[in-house]
């Protein structure tokens, strides 16, 4: 077990395979989104709930994952300046294409949601005004939609967030905050890499999530800010320290077998629950609060742990899909939103409609990454450095993490 350790790159390479690879799964959740029964902006004539089951697989931890990586990546940063500098730089590189996507980007995503739901017949011109414009009139049983929005760019303005809060504890206290990374990196070994934080997910999923369930709307989002801000916090803490990754290494089977354990016995739950008028007993509810807790962190353990141990090798293409994964963060959900409301007008079946929504949503990515590195104007808009730089890319630590 010893080599394994010692195997662990300085960089962290695998963090960088890590998050593209995440990417990848947004990808497909996202397409996925399309054909289940939970809402969304737009519906496949084909959804039902053959895909949930795979859905759930990876809903517990592919943000709180995401969100680690994250502050692994903010600690890098933060190593090599002053804690005004990072909020500054993050400041630029997050808020820019954030408020540029809510305007350009986003709007076809709320156009065609108001299309599907309430049978909107206006131009898009027409709407994309009243959209900027903060319309409250868009409105079905369920409520308005309130306008204009981020969507999926919730993870951006909620990284922005924490970066900041972590920049001005940096700039206050930033000795203690190190030495408590320290502490957490010395005491969280063993079998105490798992129990300790999925007792603390746990505790959030048991107090908070039936009160404040997951909105996205940042203001009153409490059980998502517990998890993710903590999960941002640990990554920045502790995960620079290759005793952390060894520990995840030595782990990794058995995380994964909790993880699968876990998930099949939650994933069974919300199946047999599946129907709108089915409701479970509250003890069976608050066990598989527990199951999901387990569920969530173990899976991360056993990801950085696999990761960790084989994902060691950088590579050209790594390194170009590192810097082209925010630029396809920002496009992918508007892509997938506008190719699956048209596709449904083939009457494909089912298999070949995904495949080629699929297809779509991955070559439309890969076009808008290539006009924004080549586009001056447009790489900061699409979340890419101001400028061309002649030496390679940088790690993805170094970079805005993606996620839904």
């Amino acid at each position: 077990m010893q080599n394994d350790a010692q195997k662990i790159p300085a960089r962290l390479v695998y963090l960088d395979w890590i998050r593209v690879a995440a990417f990848f799964v947004l990808i497909l959740y996202h397409v996925g989104m399309f054909y289940v029964t939970w809402d969304w902006h737009v519906k496949s004539d084909h959804a039902g709930h053959a895909l949930e089951p795979a859905m759930m697989l990876v809903n517990p931890w592919r943000l709180t994952l995401l969100f680690l990586v994250s502050g692994a990546a903010t600690r890098f940063m933060a190593d090599k300046m002053p804690a005004g500098a990072l909020a500054g730089r993050r400041t630029i590189r997050l808020l820019i294409p954030l408020v540029f996507a809510m305007a350009v980007i986003v709007p076809p995503q709320s156009y065609y949601e108001v299309v599907e739901k309430i049978g909107y017949s206006g131009t898009y011109l027409a709407f994309w005004a009243r959209y900027l414009a903060g319309d409250p009139g868009f409105c079905d049983a369920d409520g308005c939609l309130s306008l204009p929005t981020w969507n999926h760019l919730w993870f951006v303005v909620y990284l922005l967030a924490y970066t900041l809060l972590l920049s001005l504890a940096l700039a206050v206290a930033r000795g203690p905050l190190l030495q408590l990374g320290a502490f957490l990196s010395r005491n969280l070994r063993g079998p105490g890499l798992l129990v300790w934080p999925i007792l603390f997910l746990a505790g959030a999923r048991l107090g908070l999530f039936p009160y404040f369930e997951v909105n996205h709307a940042f203001v009153g989002d409490w059980y998502n800010h517990a998890v993710s801000f903590a999960a941002f916090l640990f990554g920045f803490l502790v995960m620079k320290d290759g005793n952390i990754a060894a520990e995840c290494i030595r782990l990794r089977h058995i995380a994964l077998g909790l993880f699968l354990a876990a998930f099949a016995l939650y994933a069974s739950y919300v199946w047999a629950y599946r129907a709108d008028d089915a409701v479970p007993p509250e003890a069976l509810r608050i066990v598989m609060r527990v199951v999901y807790a387990v569920d969530q962190w173990a899976a991360i353990v056993a990801v950085l742990g696999y990761g960790a141990r084989h994902l060691t090798r950088d590579t050209p293409l790594l390194r170009t899909l590192t810097e082209a994964v925010f630029p396809f963060y920002i496009a992918h959900q508007t892509i997938i939103v506008v190719a699956g409301h048209q596709l449904k007008a083939l009457h494909l079946p089912a298999l070949a409609e995904g495949a080629l929504l699929v297809s779509i949503t991955i070559a439309g990515c890969w076009l808008t990454y290539e006009i924004a590195r080549r586009s001056g104007p447009l790489r900061p808009l699409l979340g890419l450095a101001w400028r061309k730089r002649s030496r390679p890319a940088p790690s993805a630590l170094d970079r805005m993490p993606a996620a839904d």
